[in-house]
């Protein structure tokens, strides 16, 4: 070959890592798209039991086609306080297992073609058959899953692609002298770690520089088992990059991911390389000098992966110990330690996972929003500056979920997402403001109370027990709303309106009595101003408590028109008028 091949050849090589690294995207943008939120929430129930921990990093890995974007996930959710470092350990072990799910496929590219049914097993012809079948699907599905569906296979006939571009690239490489010279240095199994980490860092892909290294056996015949086997180490060991450059920036519980990535890559490659060292200078392994294909690498790298595995997952406390001993733990700021992290961006790689957290995230603000009310509600009769310094502080958290939250999910909004991800998307925008906002009306109160303690405001009896009543009209809404958002009834749901329409009357009926009471000269004007504002922010409270049990009838419904809805419930509903009455005697000042 003279120069001029050469360097087609490396553009060949480069334009088909560029369609494998695509094509995985695609692929795995695809699957993760069709796991949804599943993902997250398999995280946080499975990883109890190192066996369930295990499987699942593996299963993950399989779906994501990526242990590096399951890594990345896992430092985002240790970084927000979702998971402890030592639940991800398995997860971790887990998905070196399943990053080798990969190879085995790729190694289907040496299936002969003498027989068509066996041909066919060959990913280089049925992926033409799935890129065909995922066209017609993106073009003419009409659900939002039949045109995922069409992704992962065109994207998997792309990934195919790149490796036949490699492959035809590469085979020439067998008869250059400078090839085989090159190929000398690799008898040093220690360069041979090197050379597999530094490839694999640089495309921060393990799949791809796996996919590599099966092309350039297959192609060439050159490579040997005893080449191949620390190549395959030092790939296990280049893929830690991806978790070392997610964990900048992150606390130091995130940051610990990466140094248990890492330990168990570096011990798990110290103690496999020296044992096959050493027993192949003991029993004189025949397989070491022959040439490996790409069925072999397959099964290098899963047996590598295995026998780590299966070494140190006894010692699963131990690589906790390393990665504490490395970064010892601190005392977090204290709002930190209160409330948690709220959303992590590195979330964003795996866009069904961040729709997921920012659902979960809008829960804590929507009980943080209910405790912050109940105390201003206290603080009304029992006041307390040490409450009222808590409710402020509360209002300033909610302020930063609402932020954080809202522009969590516009960035998500450009991505890809699944027609029911898109769903909780518009439901957590719309609801977060209505959170918020109660945080708001919880401060107000505290103005009230504030007010009643300092001017030493006395309410005549009639008033006191009205305004109990409605506080605890308050109260069960309040109860109720979150409630249903937390666990979603929309028969519960449905209660929420006939109540607030009771509490609307409520507030009118004591406006009108506090009038009356005026006229008598029983109270003052003074204490007119203080009721009004309590009213008014009461009346505002059930307003928003409405608006989100509503919201959680239309998204199970999948219809957005809000004031249609309201109309219907009020006007000719049987079940609205018979809640309506008992919340009515329920709570009655007459």
């Amino acid at each position: 070959m003279d120069i001029t091949q050469i360097v087609l050849a490396l553009v060949i090589v480069a334009g088909g890592l560029a369609f494998f690294l695509y094509g995985m995207h695609i692929m795995s943008s695809g699957l993760e798209k069709m796991a949804g939120g599943k993902l997250e929430q398999a995280l946080k129930k499975m990883t109890s039991n190192p066996f369930k921990s295990l499987a699942l990093g593996a299963g993950i890995t399989v779906a994501l086609q990526s242990s590096s974007a399951l890594t990345v996930m896992l430092v985002g959710l240790v970084n927000c306080g979702v998971m402890q470092i030592g639940q991800t350990i398995g997860v971790i072990m887990g998905s070196n297992i399943g990053t080798t799910f990969t190879a085995w496929l790729l190694s289907l590219m040496d299936v002969g073609t003498d027989n068509l049914i066996v041909a066919m097993l060959n990913p280089k012809y049925f992926s033409l058959v799935l890129a065909l079948i995922g066209a017609f699907m993106i073009l003419s599905g009409k659900s939002v899953r039949k045109k995922d569906i069409g992704n992962i296979m065109v994207g998997f006939a792309v990934l195919m692609y790149g490796m036949k571009m490699m492959g035809d690239a590469v085979s020439p490489l067998a008869d250059m002298p400078e090839f085989q010279n090159l190929l000398v240095a690799f008898n040093n199994p220690l360069f041979g770690v090197f050379i597999g980490a530094l490839v694999t860092g640089i495309i921060q892909s393990s799949a791809a520089s796996v996919g590599i290294l099966q092309t350039l056996a297959s192609q060439t015949g050159q490579i040997s088992y005893s080449m191949a086997i620390p190549i395959i180490m030092g790939q296990n060991i280049g893929t830690c990059v991806t978790a070392l450059i997610s964990s900048i920036g992150v606390s130091r519980n995130a940051k610990k991911v990466a140094i248990v990535h890492i330990s168990f890559n570096l011990i798990g490659t110290a103690i496999c390389l020296s044992l096959y060292l050493l027993a192949d200078s003991i029993f004189k392994f025949t397989f070491s000098d022959l040439p490996v294909d790409s069925a072999g690498i397959a099964l290098v790298h899963t047996v590598f992966n295995v026998t780590t595995t299966v070494i140190l997952l006894p010692f699963m406390k131990l690589l906790e110990k390393i990665a504490n001993l490395f970064l010892p733990n601190k005392d977090e700021e204290p709002e930190k330690k209160s409330f948690g992290g709220i959303i992590d961006e590195r979330l964003l790689a795996t866009p069904s996972v961040a729709v997921s957290e920012c659902e979960a995230a809008s829960v804590r603000m929507a009980l943080l929003a209910k405790d912050t009310l109940m105390m201003s509600l206290d603080l009304l009769t029992n006041y307390s500056d040490k409450k009222k310094e808590k409710i402020l502080k509360n209002e300033d958290v909610l302020d930063n979920y609402e932020d954080q939250i809202g522009t969590t999910l516009v960035q998500i909004s450009s991505k890809a997402l699944s027609e029911h991800n898109s769903q909780i998307c518009s439901r957590v925008l719309r609801v977060i403001n209505d959170f918020e906002r109660l945080g708001d009306h919880a401060v107000n109160l505290v103005d009230v109370a504030e007010e009643i303690h300092e001017k030493k405001i006395k309410f005549t009896p009639e008033a006191q027990k009205e305004i109990s009543v409605l506080t605890g009209a308050i109260r069960e809404i309040l109860e109720n709303t979150f409630s249903i958002y937390e666990n979603p009834d929309e028969a519960a749901a449905a209660n929420i309106e006939p109540l607030e329409q009771v509490i609307d009357n409520l507030t009118r009926d004591i406006k009108a009595n506090h009038v009356q009471r005026l006229q008598k000269g029983m109270c003052t004007i003074e204490t007119g101003f203080v009721l009004t504002d309590l009213l008014n922010n009461y009346e505002r409270v059930s307003d928003h408590c409405s608006n989100v049990a509503v919201l959680m009838i239309e998204t199970a419904h999948n219809a957005f028109d809000t004031h249609k809805y309201l109309n219907q419930v009020k006007f000719g509903n049987k079940n609205f008028i018979d809640n309506f009455e008992k919340f009515s005697e329920k709570y009655s000042i007459s």
